[in-house]
């Protein structure tokens, strides 16, 4: 049997000790909410599959210098998700209020991309300068779509109506978004201007306010990547793609709050869940960087 395999079921496989729920600097919030999907499922299996990858993982980070998960990473239990669509948004947002108020940084784990807009609001609430960062294949612009105004394909119509977007790496998006967003408070940097340059990255950050919420739908990634997601789109980002970004974001901005949303699962293949581990981490890598104690 391996080592793994006996470690405990949270994020990262930590100890006791980092996971304790009062030292802990991160918490890790699983939502496996699925309502709204309109392609491909398995999203509410996501949170699950990434917190069984992350198990895997070197704790130790040759970039940051040390082992992020020093800081404290908790886990906390799965959200009840048997909900409908306009109480799991009500629920959300009240728990993420009651989260923040305990000072701690809060990395949800989805679950489909509509669980973000209440996050978000609730973020926003406590930091009224916020903007959001958004990394995705799709606009997510549409007022409705399939009878609600909480799809996941109009989570960020919803955040544009109290805060600005820099959205990046989107390649798919509606006729009526793409008459919509002259008006909209998003700057966009669509894939096919993006892939394979780093020239783009200084400007996209350079849109963002002081205080950012990072949210990332998988699909951004390339579906070579990342496969098993709802709604795959050809010609995306890369791993170097998206770190870099992140990095140079928490180097330069203040990220408090971040999703990672649209993760399904194959029985074939778990390196995506192995990615979506792995990106989460090195991200409050980048966050937390001055508070990983460094190996000498």
């Amino acid at each position: 049997m391996s080592e793994s395999e006996n470690l405990p079921f949270n994020f990262g496989g930590v100890s006791e000790e980092l996971a304790d729920f009062e030292r802990a600097t991160v918490l890790i919030w699983p939502v496996p909410f699925e309502k709204t999907v309109s392609y491909g499922g398995g999203t509410k299996d996501g949170p699950h599959a990434i917190i069984d990858a992350s198990r895997n993982m070197e704790l130790y980070d040759e970039e940051i210098g040390g082992e992020t998960a020093e800081i404290g990473i908790h886990t906390l239990e799965p959200i009840d998700a048997d909900r409908e669509v306009n109480d799991m948004m009500k629920a959300l947002y009240d728990e993420t209020h009651r989260l923040l108020k305990l000072n701690k940084f809060i990395c949800m784990l989805g679950g489909e991309h509509s669980i973000s807009s209440p996050v978000i609001k609730a973020h926003h609430e406590l930091y009224p300068k916020l903007s959001v960062l958004q990394i995705d294949a799709h606009a997510d612009l549409r007022d409705q779509y399939d009878g609600t105004p909480f799809s996941h394909a109009s989570i960020m119509r919803r955040v544009v109506e109290f805060c600005p977007a820099v959205q990046v790496g989107i390649r798919s998006l509606s006729a009526d978004e793409a008459r919509a967003i002259p008006s909209l408070p998003t700057k966009i940097f669509y894939a096919k201007d993006i892939v394979g340059r780093t020239d783009w990255i200084d400007e996209a950050v350079a849109n963002l306010t002081e205080d950012v919420y990072l949210t990332i739908d998988v699909d951004g990634f390339d579906p070579s990547l990342i496969p098993t997601t709802g709604t795959p789109e050809p010609g995306g980002l890369f791993w170097y793609d998206v770190v870099s970004l992140i990095r140079k974001a928490a180097q330069s901005r203040r990220i408090v709050g971040m999703d990672v949303t649209e993760l399904s699962t194959s029985p074939c293949n778990n390196s995506p869940s192995f990615l979506t581990a792995k990106l989460i981490y090195k991200t409050l890598g980048y966050i937390f960087s001055d508070r990983v104690p460094k190996i000498a």
